[in-house]
This record gives C-alpha cells, sequence and structure tokens, in this order.
C-alpha cells in the first residue's frame, strides 16, 4: 500500500518540480546567472519567508528531531538513529524504484566524499530488501549508511506526513529539522544548506 501511494505521489510530485527543476539547473549551470537563482529552491521545497531562510541556517520554527528509532543496515546489524546525534545529519528517505531517487544519490555520495565525517547522510529506504537495496547501493557506489525499513513506516510518520519520495531532512548539531525538501533538489542546494548548519 505504501508504495502505491509512494510511486503515485511521486508522479504528481515530478510533474510539478520538473520545470522549477530544469530552470534552476540551468541556472546553476550559467555562470552570469544572479545569486538568487543559484540558491532558488524548488517548487515543492519548503520555502520559509525570514532572515533565516536567506541565510540557509534553520526555520525559524525548526522541531527537535526524532532519534529514538532502531533499524537494521544492509549487513542486517541494528543501527540505533542516535548514533548520528551531534553531526550535521542528512536524512535521505527513498527507493531502488524511485527515479528521482537515482538522480540524487550521485550528489549524495560527492557531498559525503567532500564532508566526511562532520556530516552523516542516511539513506532510509523506505521498502527495499536488504538484497535489492544492498545491489543498488553497490552499484551507486554509495558511501553512506543505509537503513532498511521494509514494513515499518514509523519513521516516515515521525518526520512527516511524507507522501512520496525522495524526502530529505537536514538535521542540525543541535538535533533541530533545519530544513526539508519533499521532492528531488540539486546537489548545489544541500551544500549551501549543509554549509550553513556546519
Amino acid at each position: 500500500m505504501m508504495r502505491m501511494v509512494a510511486i503515485g505521489a511521486t508522479a504528481v510530485a515530478l510533474l510539478g518540480i520538473s520545470i522549477p527543476f530544469v530552470w534552476q539547473t540551468d541556472a546553476l549551470s550559467d555562470p552570469t546567472a544572479t545569486m538568487a537563482a543559484e540558491v532558488s529552491p524548488a517548487a515543492s521545497h519548503e520555502v520559509v519567508a525570514d532572515a533565516a531562510a536567506d541565510s540557509g541556517a534553520c526555520m525559524a520554527d525548526a522541531k527537535p528531531a526524532n532519534f529514538d528509532f532502531t533499524f537494521k543496515d544492509l549487513d542486517g546489524k541494528n543501527v540505533p538513529l542516535s548514533t548520528y546525534k551531534g553531526k550535521v545529519v542528512l536524512l535521505n528517505f527513498w527507493a531502488t524504484w524511485c527515479g528521482p531517487c537515482k538522480a540524487e544519490i550521485p550528489g549524495f555520495v560527492e557531498l559525503q566524499e567532500e564532508y566526511g565525517d562532520r556530516l552523516a547522510i542516511v539513506g532510509f529506504s523506505v521498502d527495499d530488501t536488504a538484497e535489492k537495496a544492498r545491489a543498488f547501493a553497490t552499484e551507486y557506489k554509495i558511501n553512506y549508511p543505509i537503513l532498511l525499513g521494509e514494513g515499518r513506516e514509523e519513521l516516515q510518520e515521525a518526520y512527516g506526513p511524507i507522501w512520496g519520495i525522495p524526502a530529505t531532512f537536514l538535521i542540525s548539531k543541535d538535533g533541530k529539522v533545519c530544513r526539508k525538501h519533499l521532492g528531488i533538489a540539486p546537489k548545489a542546494v544541500f551544500d549551501k544548506e549543509i554549509k550553513a548548519l556546519m
């Protein structure tokens, strides 16, 4: 059921964000583009009209992140989310069948390489088996932890509602959900927001 809802919502989200994303990608690749064009979020992203939003820091109404969950990783080991407390965390909800997720993941791999242990990127596979997720992680050279959520929706409920994927949450060192992206976003947007939280 979750997969069908996610597929439908992802299709609708793709239609809604395709034009702004294409425009934003063009603007980012154009060296003469204005600074505003370089950092404008895609239409599906949460936008907050305050000084914090402009600076890339936490949203004014940032809520505490819920770390009270434990999930299995690709090796079958239990990993508490609380392991990542005290770091900047990029929590990404994704699945192997999700086209926009596949487009975003190479950027996450690059960000993890660039920031090293100062950043904890955590991929949360919403409904894949360990075998599927492992094969995908190998193919895409994923260099950050993948946690398995097959049959468990409590994390989506804690951070949601999440009507489609990808959905990505940036959590500050002091444990606040500072940014949320419901839909695909370019690497440059994540990079700017991560820098502001370092």
